[in-house]
């Protein structure tokens, strides 16, 4: 049993350091092993309070707050100590920058970026086993667990306040992905701001729809390569909603390849029988300016070998 089951009640104020964050990351790092699962779980139950009352999960705290944690039982098989080699190995040749206040990753299909939902291992479960010495290893964004390429983790806490803000700001950050969608992508539908829905189902799946009651959405697409029956094109989220280059793609009518959320039985059966082994969106680049070292940084992620292999299958069209 972890020591958060043995003590009791605690109250904490926030610091200046930890102001701007979100009650539930908040509450992770202090609850350590604790699945989001269980955090929610307290959270909706009262059993947490910031300043006496009840609140959400996304509260954003602010100095001064006094937050009420209250006693957890948390098993010691959630505590992460081990990582296997290969997997270690994998990651360590994935980092494609890093500084003493920065890892870069380019993520591998498949691998989540956080435990939890009956994942115990996540990248950034794993990068705090590999990396040790470092006290404070957190994920700046998110990439869904079957998109693959570059995510930012911070090393200190004043950097990933100042890599969040731009990304509320909608500025300073530019996330280029790219996407293989079948049909012909039109040339001249370069932006697509349908509004999204967030639903959950009872299995705690997301599923994300268009709807005039959603939030205000917005991706940019160019095109970057034609092929018989399908395109390539880059992509890039205006605004971050939950799987929101997905669902603009569905919505355009041109479904990325390999989504099994979104694309339809008959579009899967065509790039399964064509050798599609996975979903065919990818984190290509990202483009900021460091927060601490100001320099101008355009880290660019290389597509892996399925993604690779399947382009260069088809039969491309000049």
């Amino acid at each position: 049993m972890s020591e958060n089951s043995k003590r009791g009640v605690i109250f904490e104020e926030v610091s200046l350091d930890y102001a701007g964050q979100r009650l539930d990351n908040f509450l992770m790092s202090r609850i350590k092993g604790a699945p989001k699962s269980l955090i929610y779980r307290i959270i909706r139950k009262g059993e947490v309070r910031v300043n006496k009352g009840r609140t959400k999960p996304d509260y954003k705290l602010k100095t001064g707050d006094l937050v009420r944690i209250p006693p957890v039982r948390v098993k010691e098989e959630n505590k992460i100590e081990n990582v296997p080699d290969r997997l270690a190995a994998d990651i360590e040749s994935a980092i494609l920058f890093e500084d003493d206040y920065l890892i870069a990753v380019n993520k591998p299909r498949g691998m989540a970026v956080h435990g939890g939902s009956g994942i115990s291992l996540g990248l950034i479960e794993a990068l705090r086993v590999i990396r040790p010495d470092i006290k404070r290893l957190e994920l700046v964004h998110r990439l869904d667990r079957d998109t693959s390429g570059v995510i930012l983790v911070a090393k200190k806490r004043s950097v990933l306040v100042a890599l969040h803000e731009m990304l509320q700001k909608k500025s300073g950050i530019q996330k280029r992905y790219w996407a293989l969608v079948y049909g012909s992508w039109p040339k001249h539908m370069k932006d697509v701001t349908a509004p999204l829905i967030k639903n959950e189902l009872q299995s705690g799946e997301r599923i994300v729809r268009v709807s005039q009651q959603g939030k205000p959405c917005h991706t940019r697409y160019s095109l970057e390569r034609r092929f018989e029956g399908y395109t390539l094109v880059n992509a890039e989220p205006v605004t971050g909603r939950t799987h929101q280059i997905r669902v603009h793609c569905q919505f355009s009518g041109h479904a990325i390849v390999g989504d099994e959320k979104y694309a339809t039985d008959d579009e899967l059966k065509q790039a399964r029988q064509q050798g599609a082994r996975r979903l065919f969106l990818h984190a290509k680049s990202l483009r900021f300016v460091h927060p601490q070292t100001k320099e101008n940084l355009l880290l660019e992620a290389p597509i892996d070998s399925a993604f690779d292999a399947f382009l260069n299958a088809l039969a491309p069209i000049n």
